[in-house]
């Protein structure tokens, strides 16, 4: 408890404080790097490169004010665990990580941050010992490894230019074909680590998977730190990528949005709507950041980590007070009995729809419009605003069933605020910024005015996908509560949907199985057959055959052959020398 409130305390001033300083930069026009050289080797400079502008300050205040709320949170949901110190510690390992990652601009840097969020995380997500959460941490750790294999290649590459600040060289690589190839293998690899950690498709299955984490851990991994340090470092490197990476990142981020969508309207487990509600909202981020658009990309990385947080945390309170039962069919009728969490979740809820005037209004608004005036395919346009009207469908869902339905719980149950005051206080200053910080973020940090021009058909699009999605949400609900026959039917369907498209099939046994029988056969064959046969066995054969004909030949008293040899031996020697002095 003690050291929940001395981290809280510590991380809100810290909070407050780059806060401000993001206010200062902005105002000011101010850009700070800062360049500590470390080593000089073999012409490699290696050196600590921190960027300062108001963008790393906005985002660090962001991080640091969600990790006080949710240490604060925290001291009552893990009361009653005995290693409550070594929880915290990770905690606060894993935020200083993250601080690690923004800061920096050098790729050995950013890699410290980078493997320290995924070395943290696995330790996180296998907090609780059973055979889950350790299938899920190593699924979660293998997964990220990809991206830390990713950035080390990057490191390797960078070498070309003498440095690994390599965003110094993107002008020189316009003037020089070699340079602009290898920066191209650069910024490749950092694409492909940021589509890991950021769990873009093939990627995606590590995420709910991480759910076996307690809820604190899922409330801060999934809204401020791990899934959104890909988006983040995208966000800086963005102007550097060129059309065919943008096109690439932008197929991709779709369908990501698209299938975790899907998976939500039929997934039943609470935690796992909201983590797949993450990776759709990562879909979002991504096709907008695909399309050129990287400030709206970093407002609603920082709106959403906001409500998404809010969310974790009221589902974090009604898992503790069901006893953690996760499934939404067993609760219902919330509304009366945990008011303050219902009323917390439902603004967070409506704020991942975009209501007006909630702080994800202000974002995903402009991330429609901005995303209709592009000159993409109808298809493109399709699978966006039907992955947004598949939001407002399993937030409705969600609603409903946990708060709207009748009451499944025992008479004999006795739920209330009051139970966790701690936990309810932590969500109502979350609940301040969900409210508020979209319009004052439009109004202080939006230094551009986008000017939309659009036909009456493409502006009234979202509306209409939301209300489409509405009607979607509700449908579910009564198929799923009053054609029960129709909804077995549809059982393979829903089985296929909340796979995620067989994804974690693929990332598990597809993934290592013809692996795991290659490395059988290359064992049987090279290992056990040619390189047995030819290699150290055939030799050791051939040797002790040798030496065992030699030890017969001089073990049999074989005098004659003996002195023959020795003969032999004697002549040539004499006649050596003879030749020699000659």
């Amino acid at each position: 408890m003690f050291y929940c409130m001395v981290y809280f305390s510590f991380f809100l001033f810290f909070s407050i404080v780059c806060f401000l300083l993001g206010l200062l930069f902005i105002s000011k026009n101010l850009l700070i790097f800062l360049e500590i050289g470390v080593l000089n080797l073999f012409g490699v400079s290696i050196e600590g490169v921190f960027f300062l502008d108001w963008k790393t300050f906005l985002f660090m205040s962001f991080v640091l004010f969600i990790s006080s709320m949710i240490l604060n949170y925290s001291s009552e949901y893990m009361s009653g665990d005995k290693y409550i110190k070594r929880f915290i510690f990770l905690m606060v390992l894993f935020v200083c990580s993250m601080m690690m990652l923004i800061l920096n601009l050098n790729l050995v840097s950013i890699l410290i941050g980078w493997d320290g969020l995924g070395l943290v995380s696995y330790a996180l997500v296998i907090y609780y010992q059973n055979v889950k959460s350790n299938s899920a941490g190593m699924l979660t750790a293998l997964s990220n490894r990809i991206g830390d294999a990713a950035i080390i290649l990057a490191i390797s590459f960078s070498v070309h230019f003498g440095s690994f600040n390599f965003i110094f060289y993107l002008s020189w690589a316009q003037f020089d074909q070699n340079v602009e190839n290898f920066m191209k293998m650069v910024l490749l690899l950092i694409i492909l680590a940021s589509m890991t950690k950021s769990a873009q498709l093939p990627f995606s299955s590590w995420l709910p998977a991480a759910m076996a984490a307690p809820t604190p851990v899922s409330s801060l991994v999934h809204s401020s730190t791990l899934v959104t340090a890909g988006v983040y470092f995208l966000i800086r490197v963005s102007e550097a990528l060129s059309f065919a990476m943008m096109e690439f990142l932008l197929i991709i981020s779709l369908l990501t949005m698209f299938m975790a969508g899907l998976a939500a309207n039929f997934e039943y487990d609470l935690k796992k709507i909201i983590a797949l509600s993450t990776l759709s909202q990562l879909g979002l981020m991504m096709t907008i950041l695909s399309l050129g658009e990287s400030n709206l990309a970093f407002m609603h990385l920082l709106i959403h980590a906001l409500f998404k947080a809010l969310l974790f945390m009221c589902a974090g309170a009604i898992i503790h007070n069901f006893g953690d039962n996760q499934d939404i069919r067993n609760m219902g009728g919330l509304s009366s009995n945990l008011p303050l969490t219902s009323a917390c979740m439902n603004i967070s809820n409506f704020a991942l729809c975009g209501l007006p005037f909630l702080s994800g209004f202000y974002s995903k608004d402009l991330i429609a419009e901005a995303l209709s005036m592009q000159y993409s395919s109808m298809l493109v346009y399709l699978i966006f605003y039907l992955s947004i009207g598949l939001t407002v469908a399993y937030s409705i869902r969600l609603s409903y069933y946990i708060f709207w339905s009748e009451s499944k719980f025992s008479s004999l149950s006795s739920f209330s605020d009051n139970n966790n005051w701690s936990m309810t206080k932590s969500m109502l200053g979350l609940v301040v910024l969900v409210v508020l910080m979209g319009s004052f973020y439009s109004w202080v940090f939006m230094d551009i005015s986008y000017f939309i021009i659009l036909p009456v058909y493409m502006k009234l699009s979202t509306v209409f996908f939301i209300i489409l999605g509405l009607i979607l949400g509700i449908e579910l609900v009564q198929m799923e509560f009053f054609y029960k026959n129709l909804y077995l039917e549809m059982k393979n369907i829903s089985l296929f949907l909340v796979g995620m498209w067989n994804m974690p099939i693929i990332s598990t046994m597809g993934a290592s199985k013809y692996a795991l029988y290659v490395g059988k056969m290359y064992f049987l064959i090279f290992d056990q057959g040619w390189l047995e046969y030819y290699g150290s066995k055939g030799a050791f054969n051939i040797m002790s055959s040798l030496l065992s004909q030699i030890q017969y030949i001089f073990s049999s008293n074989h005098l004659k052959l003996f002195f023959l040899l020795f003969i032999i031996y004697f002549s040539g020697l004499l006649s050596y020398y003879f030749y020699m002095g000659l």
